[in-house]
């Protein structure tokens, strides 16, 4: 679901549930001359709030340090890059998807 939206908004699937010794990174596209890392958040109600919460401080250092560790190992040191979060909300009326675009910033480890 997430993956379909991204595409349906420019987005170009590089890789989906990258995983390496610092953590795992569910989505990294790239938009125009921009390399994105996506985290996916699904929820299906609303009562601990929106799906986007779910990305604590704590899981923003350690996406982080997923993005620093992966754009080392590319090479990609000089790449523009961002994190972007999808939110998802399975409710009784259908689905609705946001994204947020710049979610946070990197949080240096």
């Amino acid at each position: 679901m997430a993956l379909r939206f991204l595409k349906k908004r420019g987005y170009h699937l590089i890789e989906k549930n990258y995983v390496c010794k610092l953590g795992e990174m569910d989505i990294i596209a790239r938009e125009k001359d921009t390399l994105a890392f996506i985290e996916v958040k699904t929820r299906t109600s609303t009562f601990f709030g929106p799906p986007q919460l779910a990305v604590t401080s704590s899981k923003q250092r350690q996406l982080s340090k997923v993005a620093l560790y992966y754009l080392k190992e590319k090479r990609l040191e000089d790449v523009k890059a961002r994190f972007d979060v999808v939110a998802i909300l399975l409710g009784q009326e259908g689905e609705e998807v946001e994204l947020i675009r710049d979610a946070f910033d990197l949080n240096w480890p």
